[in-house]
């Protein structure tokens, strides 16, 4: 009998296993090639396989050959080599990257959904290793997604050295996924398993549970109880939802309303053409947007902070140039007034048709207002936010201006007693010109921030004039905290009603409710004096 040498032994020993990873190499790149790109059902079959069998061969080339097939440039020839196809039109050989000369009578490598569904497992898996804490919270949540056991290995590995706490709990979800799918977990593991998935308690878990079958009696016991849990949980995230696009839509209408419920309040103008200052705003936001464009483009990223004081000044000097020739003719008419706005507003809508054309205009947003944050199972979009919070800033300056400014103390004077104020010296008159531009400004504001969630067209303001009379009514008129929590109040209703009635009845609904409301208090919730109090 032939002995070894000791230390040919352990040569052996070592080069077995490297020789047995290059032959699995070698098959896997065969199998990728199908049926040399010509597509049949067993080419689409061996596809799939090469995918699975490169994703956990450890060759260094398998994330980009597996990327090359996924976008459509992996190429097959006759023999059965691969080679991708580059940005130049040039081809490298797959397995090398070396440029190949001789890439003649090459066909590309097609994908059914099954190949597809086990590429997206394979770069899961490959990126599950990637340097960056994001592509490897991205790559466990598509291996979850497949639920792969073939990504049991690379999980359990990446597991191992993974440092992050976000990442690890997503690995370990993707983990329990891959484990419910294997047939070879043991029943306390799938237990554990479902538990992970509970704790998860989002909708993707819960449709993954659900779709489970052919699982032991106590784990199905188990992914019942689990599903059960998500659903209440994802009811209550529905309902905060709710709250929070509720409490969006309330700051919109409360910058849309807050100018008309100064105007309203201390003139008692019916001003049907606020919502075409709202829209003035708007266009103003998209004038900045083009002319920065073309030449400040260095701080394009600041022009929604440029439109906002623009557009207050532009709106309010059209509020002030309507009160000067229009308005001021018409005090103590109100239905005259009334028709001689709601005209205002045509011919607003009609100037702007004839400047800006009919089509609606593209308004930018900001990068730093673009995208959303997660907080549990609650979505909260960033340009939303921002405007819930530029609605409570433009009331809190607008309450400051009141409070603490001489024009503030005039206003409210007026507001209160206007023949008093009046034989006080106040110039009553101008006090109305400047509380009608003030509201127009306010109005403008809004115009700026509805452009990042509406399209900007004539009848923008159309859409807000109704809604934003009903604020002011139902919170009372010529006061800001009543048009806020009426403007928070209406939003919310809005918002849980729409589900369940639609948006069209759930707005009947609401006015509904709103008349029977004025019936009870004709004033509001929070009643003001003013002049149309005291007349």
């Amino acid at each position: 009998m032939l002995r070894l040498p000791a230390w040919l032994m352990l040569v052996l020993l070592v080069l077995a296993p490297l020789s047995a990873r290059a032959q699995e190499t070698d098959d896997a790149y065969a199998a990728l090639a199908g049926s040399a790109g010509i597509p049949s059902a067993a080419g689409f079959d061996s596809v799939r396989r090469g995918v699975e069998q490169l994703a956990t061969s450890g060759d260094p080339r398998a994330a980009v050959v597996i990327g090359a097939l996924q976008a459509g440039q992996l190429y097959a020839r006759a023999d059965r080599a691969l080679f991708i196809k580059q940005p130049d039109g040039s081809f490298v050989d797959a397995r090398s990257g070396a440029p190949a000369p001789d890439a003649a009578g090459l066909r590309p490598v097609r994908l059914n959904n099954a190949v597809r569904s086990a590429i997206d497992a394979a770069l899961g898996s490959l990126r599950l290793f990637a340097p960056d804490a994001a592509t490897r919270l991205a790559a466990a949540e598509a291996v979850f997604k497949s639920h792969d056991p073939a990504a049991l290995p690379a999980l359990t590995r990446a597991l191992a050295k993974e440092s992050d706490a976000a990442v690890k709990t997503r690995m370990q979800q993707a983990r329990a996924a891959a484990l419910l799918s294997s047939g070879d977990a043991s029943e306390a593991d799938r237990l554990a398993a479902v538990a992970m998935l509970r704790a998860r308690g989002d909708i993707d878990a819960r449709g993954f549970l659900a779709s489970l079958s052919g699982q032991p009696q106590s784990v199905a016991t188990a992914a019942a109880a689990a599903i059960t849990a998500i659903d209440r949980q994802l009811q209550l995230w529905s309902i905060l939802q709710s709250v929070y696009y509720g409490i969006s839509l309330g700051s919109v209408l409360l910058l849309a309303a807050a100018g008309l419920a100064i105007t309203f309040g201390v003139m008692g103008v019916i001003n049907m053409a606020h919502g075409e200052m709202v829209m003035i705003g708007a266009y103003t936001t998209f004038v900045v947007q083009q002319l920065m464009r073309a030449y400040l483009p260095g701080i394009y990223a600041i022009n929604l902070l440029l439109a906002i004081p623009l557009a207050f000044l532009v709106a309010g000097a059209i509020g002030v140039l309507v009160e000067r020739t229009l308005i001021r003719w018409l005090y103590g008419r109100p239905l005259e007034t009334l028709l001689a706005t709601w005209g205002l507003s045509l011919v607003l809508q009609q100037a702007v048709r004839s400047i800006f054309g009919a089509n609606n205009r593209d308004v930018d947003t900001p990068w730093w207002m673009s995208g959303a944050t997660q907080l549990g199972g609650l979505t909260l979009t960033w340009n939303r936010m921002y405007i819930v919070l530029f609605a409570v800033l433009v009331l809190a300056a607008l309450m400051a201006a009141l409070r603490y400014t001489p024009l503030g103390l005039r206003m409210r004077a007026v507001t209160q007693n206007r023949r008093m104020a009046a034989a006080m010296g106040i110039r009553t008159p101008w006090i109305d010109a400047l509380t009608f531009g003030l509201g127009s400004g306010v109005a403008g504001m809004a115009g700026v921030a509805l452009s990042q969630i509406d399209n900007v067209s004539p009848n923008l303001g159309q859409g807000y004039i109704i809604d934003s009379f009903m604020v002011v009514v139902f919170g009372g008129v010529g006061n800001l905290w009543g048009t806020m929590l009426g403007a928070l109040t209406l939003g919310i209703v809005n918002k849980f009603l729409e589900p369940v009635a639609g948006a069209v009845l759930g707005k009947i609904v609401v006015l509904v409710l709103l008349i029977l409301f004025i019936q009870r208090r004709p004033r509001g919730m929070f009643p003001l004096k003013g002049r149309a109090v005291e007349t």
